[in-house]
């Protein structure tokens, strides 16, 4: 459930990392300058610009600068009025149009001229790979990953020694249309690219790892994962999601070695987290640490005191052989809730605590209360106790009540025996006494 509870999480974060991605700011269209170019390169600009259209897309591009997107796109809309442009001068257009749209936050007009410049025939090469990857990223702001896996296909075929974040792109957007499988190596190659590279490994490329693996319930591969995150990234959500996958795997004393390294690092504060971690350690018969992580967890607030949180700290003192830390533990259980079985449990502390009294006025509130699973039992305890409190006359007349159950027959006619005789005992010696007198 821990683990579940993460990887859903998990993937909400990893959707916001992956439109946080695609909005990297694009660079605007750069607009050849004409007096600094060399011969070959102000050649290929006058056949391919005319001198018109170049002072267009500057004043285009010097108003973008200014950030004055508007007026950009009204000049851009004069040019896109003249039916005579050719192909290449019409890509630089639809390419200023898409980034000025893009940086109003209009992805959607953003992506309509991406399209259509990828629609020229004769695009230039480097302009249509740029482009592929453009809109790929835009595609993913949009949520439409179908055509975001598409464009990036064709960007790999086109793209020269990509980087690892292209890797992530896709991998992602593998991820949000549930093809694990092909998300796993596109995230693995992005980890070799960057280690070959020597560049950072990012944390959300190993939790898209994780996310990808547990979807296929490869266990073994999640730990793995796992521990790589915490060698670097030491978080409370790791520690837990690494418990549960110890659980899955039937890991036990691992899955309580994993919470009590999170506790042991201030990592566990929330009540369920506590309790959990005292559960494991009850599991693991260590029932005093366990007692010690409520104790603590209730003195500092972090658990409710609850009937039913005071029930487990009583059980773990038991269970330490601490009666008198036990009992306190107990008293409070009782207080806090209508179930007669704490009282019960309460009246048997006290018994062995040799309190007599308290023991005898805990058992009858059992009774008093109800719901004890076995009301002769608490007559027994008490019983004794006012046997040990030598009021005989009390303790037969609970015994009494005990042999009418067949199944405690037997046990209430040889404590009416046992009293009896002690009674036929201090008769005799009170008559003994007052002969000698």
């Amino acid at each position: 459930m821990m683990t579940r509870l993460f990887t859903r999480n998990l993937r909400t974060a990893l959707l916001a990392a992956l439109i946080a991605i695609c909005l990297v700011p694009l660079a605007p269209p750069a607009v050849a300058q004409d007096d600094q170019e060399g011969d070959q390169q102000k050649t290929r600009k006058a056949e391919a610009l005319s001198k018109a259209v170049y002072e267009k897309l500057t004043e285009a591009q010097e108003l973008a600068d200014n950030q004055q997107f508007n007026e950009a796109i009204r000049v851009l809309d004069s040019l896109a009025r003249d039916e005579g442009l050719s192909d290449y001068e019409r890509a630089n257009m639809l390419n200023f149009y898409g980034f000025i749209y893009y940086n109003q936050g209009n992805t959607a007009k953003a992506v309509e001229s991406y399209e259509r410049l990828l629609s020229i025939p004769e695009l230039e090469p480097q302009l249509r790979t740029q482009t592929l990857y453009t809109l790929a990223q835009l595609y993913a702001v949009q949520e439409q990953f179908p055509k975001t896996i598409d464009l990036l296909k064709q960007w790999f075929e086109l793209a020269n020694n990509p980087g690892p974040q292209a890797y992530v792109l896709l991998g992602q957007s593998y991820a949000q249309t549930e093809q694990y499988g092909l998300m796993i190596p596109q995230i693995e190659k992005a980890i070799e690219v960057a280690r070959e590279r020597e560049t950072e490994v990012r944390e959300e490329w190993w939790n898209l790892l994780y996310y990808g693996y547990y979807q296929q319930n490869d266990f073994p591969k999640v730990k793995e994962i796992l521990k790589t995150l915490l060698a670097n990234w030491p978080k409370k959500s790791y520690w837990t999601a690494l418990a549960g996958v110890y659980s899955e795997l039937g890991e036990e004393q691992n899955m309580l070695a994993a919470y009590e390294a999170a506790y042991t690092q201030d990592l566990l504060s929330s009540e369920s987290e506590l309790v959990t971690l005292a559960q494991l350690y009850l599991q693991g018969e260590i029932p005093y640490k366990a007692a010690r992580v409520l104790s603590e967890g209730i003195e500092s607030g972090n658990i409710e005191e609850t009937g039913k949180n005071y029930r487990l700290l009583s059980q773990a003192w038991q269970l330490a052989q601490e009666p008198q830390q036990a009992v306190p533990a107990l008293q409070q259980a009782a207080r806090l809730t209508d179930d007669g079985e704490l009282n019960a449990r309460l009246a048997v502390a006290y018994l062995n605590l040799d309190r007599y009294d308290d023991c005898i006025q805990a058992g009858r509130q059992a009774l008093d209360k109800g719901g004890v699973r076995e009301p002769n039992d608490v007559r027994v305890t008490i019983g004794m106790c006012q046997y040990n409190l030598d009021r005989y006359q009390d303790a037969r007349q609970t015994f009494m009540v005990v042999r009418r159950d067949d199944d405690y027959r037997k046990l209430g006619n040889q404590w009416v025996s046992v009293i009896d005789g002690e009674i036929q005992r201090l008769e005799q010696l009170r008559q003994a006494i007052a002969q000698n007198e």
